[in-house]
């Protein structure tokens, strides 16, 4: 079995949420307090409580610093000796740093700084080491294979910060967030930290919003604030068989477009390009439209990446003024592509397949065409070829 960790952010993801919810999920909270006694360093402790937030229940996790008006701030180096020279497992370590790599890179960036003198303010006190630290320990204890998240709810309005008042997302969480598809707007104040910006960057494998397996576990970490939105994260644990990873998953989008009024021939064109540009499918569907006039609906399948050039591609070259864009989950078997060795030459073979076993095989056409031709026998004749020598086991 698979084990999968799902981050739902719809109400954006703190340090300390973080702890909630896995500990919600089923971190046993006394195995984490042992750990982070392997840090060597003394000054705080760990408060685990059940509350509520708009009448959700889970777990509100809390680092409660013993002397704050002791508390220093940290070097890249003072945290990297203090992880490195604990007692904590290799994963927790390398998780760790990661975090906070991240986070040290985003704070040189946004101020023009070596990466080596950042002081990590906020994120140097014991809370946020603790937080970080925390995330690293709980995603260990899971064991985890795959880490898969929500778009990212950052919220809006000011956060203040050591260096003033900023807008949000605060600079360092936007930087951290670059490339991480993001939501804005659903409450008035700072909905994810960089903290936890920083946790879901190094740890999530996909983001997405959709998904398509079930939950055994759900969990609810609780923020601080208790606004008309449920101030919760909330995390879901899921288990598939082993078997589905011949199945590649991805995220696609799908651009329609109804056209009344284009010469066939211009559609041929349009496709190259397309297909030209990367496009994954192209195909047209037979529609009616208003008043009964036949028309054709013109699709494309392509990587969220080349959106752009397909509605560029769209609104140049076919006559459409309007078109409808969906972002779907894309489903593929795993395949792989192998020569086959014929009486009339080499055909490449493309197979896929399902839960560990071959379902498909099919020879390359263009190849079968080509040798058909040289040969002057019917294309027929060399598909018939591969697949004997696929049954004689004779490639």
């Amino acid at each position: 079995m698979q084990r999968i960790l799902y981050y739902d952010c719809f109400a954006g993801i703190s340090g300390d949420m973080n702890l909630g919810a896995l500990i919600h999920l089923g971190v046993d909270p006394e195995y984490l307090k042992t750990e982070f006694k392997k840090l060597k360093i003394d000054g705080f402790n760990l408060e685990i409580k059940e509350d509520k937030r708009r009448g959700i229940s889970g777990i509100k996790a809390e680092v409660i610093i013993n002397n704050p008006e002791n508390e220093k701030h940290r070097h890249l180096h003072h945290i990297e000796s203090l992880i490195n020279g604990s007692d904590l497992p290799d994963n927790v370590k390398t998780i760790s740093l990661k975090i906070f790599s991240l986070v040290a890179e985003a704070e040189a960036k946004v101020h023009n700084i070596p990466i080596q003198k950042v002081h990590f303010h906020e994120v140097g006190a014991l809370d946020s080491i603790a937080d970080i630290v925390g995330a690293a320990i709980c995603l260990d204890y899971l064991n985890v294979d795959k880490v898969m998240a929500s778009p990212v709810q950052l919220g809006g309005g000011t956060v203040k910060c050591s260096h003033g008042i900023m807008p949000v997302p605060a600079p360092a969480t936007a930087e951290i967030l670059k490339n991480i598809p993001v939501k804005t707007g659903l409450v008035q104040y700072e909905a994810t930290t960089p903290t936890g910006a920083a946790i879901l960057a190094a740890t999530v494998h996909e983001f997405t919003p959709v998904v398509n397996f079930n939950f055994q576990k759900v969990g609810y970490g609780l923020g601080t604030k208790d606004t008309e939105v449920p101030n919760v994260l909330r995390v879901f644990l899921a288990e598939v068989e082993e078997s589905e990873k011949d199945l590649i998953q991805s995220e696609a989008t799908l651009l329609e477009c109804n056209i009344d009024d284009l010469s066939p021939e211009n559609y041929e064109f349009a496709m190259d390009l397309l297909f030209d540009e990367g496009a994954s499918d192209v195909w047209i569907e037979p529609i009616i439209m208003k008043k009964s006039r036949p028309a054709n609906k013109l699709c494309v399948l392509c990587n969220l990446s080349d959106t752009g050039k397909m509605k560029a591609i769209l609104f140049t070259h076919t006559s459409t003024i309007g078109l409808r864009e969906t972002v779907l989950k894309k489903n593929a078997l795993r395949r792989s592509e192998r020569t086959v060795q014929t009486q009339f030459g080499e055909v490449r073979l493309k197979q896929s397949f399902y839960r560990g076993n071959l379902v498909n095989s099919k020879p390359e056409f263009e190849d079968c065409k080509k040798l058909a031709e040289k040969h002057n026998v019917a294309v027929r004749r060399i598909q018939e070829s591969v697949y004997k020598n696929l049954e004689d086991g004779s490639y």
